[in-house]
């Protein structure tokens, strides 16, 4: 398709000339899993396909761009479909509807299970059927089983795409079925072109991009949710400080995730290497290694329950106070 990213484009060109029932696409977030995925169950399902991917004008994709194609199961967090704008199943969207529940942050087996009935009915369009999954990484462990048999006995017409940022968490079994696709980094001249054409003033992306570790659609979202790259260069001197004004309007895990960032380029420039994600001019002096390899240590502990309702105002303020400590720790 003419409006997607470079780097994402010539992987679809690489991947459609392949043959393969199943692809697992891996790497870290924002790098466009998602996009590629979809592009090439597109591609697959395409009436008149090119060695681009589908021909983005007949009957199949214009189905797939309503989220209405028959034979496209999209397999996802409920939350993450509907961020995206994939129907739910009539019965998952009644009981949020009815408020029984809330929508789910995990792949449900329920899901998967009507997934496993999709695959056994024959293609309405006779091109065959897919099935996309994203992140796969949220399977639990019934639902990744019930995945694993569909894959073990595939029908002969449905094929699978499963793209993850985190694709250790996955069966191996799971892995083992599938071709695998390493995504590929974008170079910066084509993140910083691509984030201009998001709309993005080019020093603000060459700025975003650094602090999103060259991920140009983690750099779009920073973007898009209110980050300035001028309030970014500010963080670390702000955190020696304690100065939680600094991660004002701030979700814990968006907190989170700046502190890991900060904690890093410390330790690599401890360590005689450049910082990735801040200019070494805008970090503080911090001379003890072990206050750091501390509040590292930490830091990866808070994230496995950074999620759960806390408060957030107090979170943060934890957060900081204790950023602040480490920071000045060899003072």
């Amino acid at each position: 398709m003419s409006d997607q990213a470079g780097w994402i484009a010539g992987q679809l060109r690489l991947l459609v000339a392949q043959r393969g029932h199943a692809w697992l696409l891996q790497g870290p977030s924002g790098l466009g899993q998602y996009e590629l995925a979809l592009g090439l169950a597109r591609a697959w399902l395409c009436e008149q396909p090119t060695p681009n991917g589908g021909c983005g004008t007949c009957g199949s994709c214009h189905a797939i761009d309503e989220r209405t194609h028959a034979d496209l199961a999209a397999l996802m967090p409920e939350t993450l479909m509907i961020e995206l704008g994939w129907p739910l199943s009539e019965k998952a969207q009644e009981d949020i509807d009815d408020k029984k529940r809330k929508a789910s942050r995990e792949i449900r087996v329920e899901a998967m299970r009507e997934t496993v009935e999709f695959c056994q009915r024959t293609s309405a369009r006779g091109r065959g059927k897919v099935v996309l999954v994203y992140p796969a990484e949220r399977m639990n462990h019934v639902t990744a089983n019930a995945l694993l048999k569909t894959l073990e006995e595939p029908a002969g017409d449905v094929r699978f795409v499963l793209a993850s940022e985190a694709a250790y968490q996955l069966l191996p079994t799971i892995r083992s079925r599938c071709q695998s696709h390493t995504m590929t980094w974008p170079r910066q001249d084509q993140a910083v072109e691509w984030l201009e054409q998001q709309g993005i003033d080019a020093h603000d992306a060459v700025a975003m991009l650094r602090a999103a570790g060259g991920r140009p659609q983690q750099a779009l979202w920073f973007t898009q949710t209110g980050r300035d790259p001028r309030q970014w260069a500010l963080l670390p001197k702000a955190m020696a400080r304690g100065d939680a004004s600094a991660l004002g309007g701030w979700a814990p895990a968006q907190a989170l995730d700046a502190l890991q960032k900060l904690c890093h380029d410390l330790l690599a420039v401890h360590y005689g290497a450049p910082p990735r994600f801040f200019e070494a001019a805008v970090l503080p002096a911090c001379e003890s290694l072990r206050g750091l390899s501390d509040w590292s240590r930490e830091l990866t502990h808070t994230a496995r329950t950074v999620d759960h309702p806390f408060n957030a105002g107090l979170m943060i303020e934890a957060l900081v106070s204790r950023a602040r400590s480490a920071l000045n720790s060899g003072h």
